[in-house]
């Protein structure tokens, strides 16, 4: 049933929309119907007459005079093995602004630090904690966590005083391993706290922890170690 929908679908994209359509198009339709959104880019699909429209790290899908206007997946059906198409570009866009972003957030590293994980985590967070503790059974890998105070009234303060630390990661690990600030903490410093914030809203972040792998990918909140170690094999 979802294959003739999809299919019908594409039927109607074949013969509804002008063969002469182009990017510069789509973008002057969208930015004249919707001026205070910011557009991040403008993708012909491999479908004839269907657009992708990026803004604010939403994907949605038109055609060029913008007559209508599609959020959800969109599938490709025509090998084997159904390809979700917007779940890869939602994907691809996070991968590129974690990696922009790496700058905010703690970074631990671990044997050849070779696999990437990223996290958003609250200090008053409980399974934080225990992902620290997953975390710690495994090696050759690179942590970065975004500190994301939303659980608690002290929950900034925590953040600030770990980033603010001349030893971020040690300052992140006696927290979550031994509930120990570090001594004498200042809590003056410049932080990323509201740019972590928009990154997470960007991602539909709600809660804490999040995790997300080198492509994008988010895999869940709390993960048991062995179950991240499948995620990241899945990647090679």
């Amino acid at each position: 049933m979802f294959k003739r929908l999809a299919s019908a679908v594409c039927a109607v994209l074949l013969t509804a929309v002008p063969a002469h359509a182009n990017e510069g198009n789509v973008r002057k339709a969208f930015e004249a119907r919707f001026p205070t959104m910011k557009v991040e880019s403008i993708t012909r699909m491999p479908f004839p007459g269907l657009y992708e429209i990026v803004f604010d790290g939403q994907v949605v899908y038109t055609d060029e005079k913008l007559t209508y206007l599609m959020s959800g997946n969109l599938f490709d059906l025509r090998s084997t093995q159904e390809r979700n198409l917007t779940r890869e570009r939602r994907d691809q866009i996070a991968s590129g602004a974690l990696v922009n972003a790496q700058a905010n957030a703690i970074k631990r590293v671990k044997g050849n630090g070779k696999r990437v994980v990223y996290t958003f985590e609250d200090p008053n967070c409980g399974y934080c904690k225990e992902l620290q503790k997953e975390l710690n059974k495994m090696t050759d890998i690179t942590v970065y966590t975004f500190l994301l105070p939303i659980l608690s009234p002290d929950s900034a303060e925590k953040s600030k005083a770990v980033w603010c630390a001349k030893d971020r990661g040690r300052a992140w690990d006696d927290l979550m391993n031994k509930a120990a600030l570090p001594a004498n903490a200042v809590r003056t410093c410049a932080t990323p706290l509201e740019d972590n914030q928009r990154l997470a809203q960007r991602f539909g972040v709600r809660g804490t922890p999040a995790v997300f792998l080198a492509n994008g990918q988010q895999v869940g909140g709390y993960l048991p170690a062995d179950k991240l170690e499948q995620a990241l094999a899945a990647l090679r």
